[in-house]
């Protein structure tokens, strides 16, 4: 665990943090975050994390040495998309037992799981991760590794982030950490080019990045990798030999960017392909960034010749939705880059933010949201579900964003809700993805199903009977009241 503490304090002096780089060298060593309870952390643990960063490398085994449960509970856990390899979409588990442990068959298991992934599916690579149990008993994956590697000659990557040493945007920096040991550098590619890029914390939910790469190839512009969204092992092992990087989720892999930069020379800005303007604002972006590193100035004009001409398509189809949502008020519960891009996107459209979560978010996406809103009454760090349900049912805001967890908040307030987070199915990032966006809230706000909802039920609209009847205290006032109230004869219950 010594090498593990290490790499958990390098992760956490992070020089290229605006935040981290103001503390004083004590503060630093602290860490940038409280580590959370064991078994209480929120959003999700360490392997968790790193997992999440992982597994959209399509091609790859992903081996969990743990019991069953701990790939259970972490199959897939975001909705990243593939346009090839399935392997990813196979569990592997050594399912370690009682017995296991006992006997201290961990390691041996292990080799033997390597082996057997080798001799069936002959993958390119596969990658180890350690979990709580197999990190309490000490289980020593790189040599494991190590040893598999050269017994059977292919990659085998140990990922170290036991789920019990902290939260999951840990075990994110921590992934991008085992990338940098063990993966990225390692194949020297035949066709590198002064127009190649890495855009680095992409995970193609619902297949966004696939509206965003053909604008790339319009360009001339050729994604070396994307990690990881719909990676292969090569592609990763290559991105050493980009000439840009565009970071989309520094809260994810800052780490990564950061050190690729000092190792390869490889400059990267952050940005967001979520609304029209910034877009627009990462295709310039990477143009200005490629000519400095040497590619052709004319790259400048032709980007924003492209972007000209998507612009006025995207603007011309949001002209429908304009007119719908000038002034709805939007509740943003989500965090990272979405904290402050999709803000910005929906404020394109004339709708006005009521509140935004930043509790995931770094000091650079508050500093935006700030620069956005011109409001720091609209951040909040976390607000409880009872807030967030008040804040709903007195009718602040009329659609709610957010991921899974919340959505039962706002349907109880009977407010209609989006899905912006990885469970979502539809992609949102582009030109294209952005009328996607605002269609989706469209249909959400003027769903016809909200209006029927907010009607009182019919049980609270029954008429008070007691207002229609006579006094009955006494019987012979009751037997009057019966006579008028109920038909005697046929005759009488036609005319009444």
């Amino acid at each position: 665990m010594t090498s593990l503490s290490a790499k958990i304090q390098d992760v956490f002096d992070e020089p290229a943090c605006d935040y981290n780089r103001g503390k004083d060298a004590k503060a630093r060593k602290e860490g940038c975050a409280r580590p959370l309870t064991p078994g209480a952390a929120a959003g999700g643990c360490a392997f968790d994390g790193a997992k999440i960063v992982l597994q959209p490398i399509t091609d790859v085994a992903h081996l969990v040495h743990a019991p069953l449960a701990c790939e259970g509970n972490s199959w897939d856990n975001r909705g990243a998309a593939s346009s090839g390899a399935m392997l990813w979409r196979t569990s592997f588990t050594t399912d370690l037992t009682e017995l296991d442990v006992v006997m201290g068959q961990g390691e041996r298991k292990l080799f033997k799981a390597i082996r057997e992934i080798k001799e069936t599916y002959a993958p390119p690579a596969v990658f180890v991760y350690s979990t709580c149990v197999t990190a309490l008993t000490g289980d020593d994956i790189e040599a494991v590794c190590k040893r598999a590697g050269e017994k059977f000659g292919l990659a085998v990557v140990p990922v170290n982030a036991p789920g019990f040493i902290g939260s999951k945007n840990l075990g994110n920096k921590l992934a991008g950490e085992a990338l940098l040991d063990h993966v990225i550098g390692t194949v020297e590619p035949d066709d590198a080019g002064p127009y190649d890029i890495n855009i680095l914390g992409e995970f193609n939910l619902s297949g966004e990045f696939w509206l965003v790469k053909p604008l790339l190839d319009r360009l001339g512009i050729r994604v070396r990798a994307c990690i990881p969204g719909d990676a292969r092992y090569i592609d990763v092992a290559s991105a050493h030999r980009a000439r840009a990087a565009m970071m989309v989720c520094s809260t994810a892999l800052i780490n990564l960017a950061r050190k690729m930069q000092e190792r390869w020379d490889i400059p990267f800005f952050e940005g967001s392909f979520y609304g029209i303007s910034d877009t627009s604002e990462a295709l310039r972006n990477i143009a200005e960034l490629l000519v400095k590193q040497g590619a052709d100035p004319q790259i400048l004009d032709r980007t924003q010749t492209l972007i000209a001409e998507q612009e006025a398509i995207a603007w011309k189809k949001l002209d429908a939705y304009r007119r719908r949502l000038q002034g709805k008020r939007v509740l943003l519960n989500t965090g990272g880059v979405k904290s402050w891009s999709v803000v910005h996107a929906l404020m394109e459209i004339g709708m006005e933010i009521v509140g935004t979560s930043v509790k995931k978010s770094t000091v650079e996406d508050r500093e935006r949201i700030k620069q956005i809103l011109k409001d720091d009454n609209h951040m909040f760090e976390q607000m409880a579900a009872r807030e967030l349900y008040a804040m709903l049912l007195h009718h602040k805001a009329d659609i709610m964003l957010s991921g899974g967890r919340t959505q039962f908040i706002a349907l109880k307030a009977k407010t209609p809700w989006l899905d912006i987070n990885q469970e979502r199915q539809h992609p949102y990032a582009g030109y294209d993805g952005m009328v996607e966006l605002v269609r989706q809230i469209d249909l959400a706000i003027h769903n016809p199903i909200w209006c029927q909802v907010r009607e009182p039920a019919p049980w609270d609209c029954k008429p008070d009977l007691k207002e229609e009847l006579p006094d009955t205290k006494n019987e012979a006032a009751t037997l009057h009241a019966v006579q008028e109230f109920v038909p005697t004869t046929a005759d009488d219950f036609g005319e009444r």
